[in-house]
């Protein structure tokens, strides 16, 4: 008895699928922009000690500029900042306040302010120091303006990797901006860990 040629259509499927598991995998995402390039600091912190932004290198930060007596956006930001260091707790990544206004924010009313939203001082920093040196950091590093007394600042969250590149800048009036910059820090810290591996 003759046999037919053997049926290859469930061999054929059986072949098909590891190539069409490939071509639905998830792609990876895109490698975030560079933007910029921070220059290194020394300021003071709210525990009134001295911060080098060394403290900050090998892992992503997100940092803002605002000022204690704001009575606008400043509470709002640091509300939010609180929201976006709570969803991201399991990550190494650090927070960082600039002021505006060194003359009246001491360490002392930083430490308030920094009470005042839940900043755990481990993760949340909040930095004064001179105007010069702060202008330094705002106008030169983030480009985002000048402190000059007028108080007058950026709303915008920027973040910054390991090795003190700019990364992105975020509205923090939009709140689809807020979700995209939560989903951008977790991005970068994988990236960083991926790294060390």
């Amino acid at each position: 008895m003759k046999r037919g040629p053997m049926k290859r259509g469930p061999m054929k499927r059986l072949l098909l699928l590891p190539a069409l598991m490939l071509l639905t995998a998830c792609p990876k995402p895109e490698p975030l922009p560079v933007l910029g390039q921070t220059s290194p600091f020394t300021l003071t912190a709210e525990t009134g000690q001295s911060f080098d932004s060394k403290a900050l290198a090998g892992h992503p930060y997100v940092a803002d500029f605002i000022y204690t007596t704001c009575p606008g956006p400043c509470p709002r930001m640091s509300s939010q900042m609180h929201g976006i260091d709570s969803q991201v707790r399991e990550l190494p990544v650090q927070f960082v306040s600039f002021t505006v206004d060194p003359e009246h924010d001491t360490p002392e009313k930083l430490a308030a302010y920094a009470k005042q939203f839940g900043a755990d001082s481990r993760r949340w920093h909040f930095l004064t120091g001179s105007r010069d040196a702060l202008n330094q950091v705002f106008r030169y590093s983030f480009k985002l303006g000048e402190v000059d007394g007028s108080m007058v600042h950026s709303t915008r969250f920027v973040l910054v990797d390991g090795q003190g590149k700019i990364r992105g800048f975020y509205s923090s009036d939009d709140s689809d901006e807020l979700r995209k910059l939560v989903r951008d820090l977790r991005q970068l810290e994988k990236q960083t860990a991926d790294e060390r591996r």
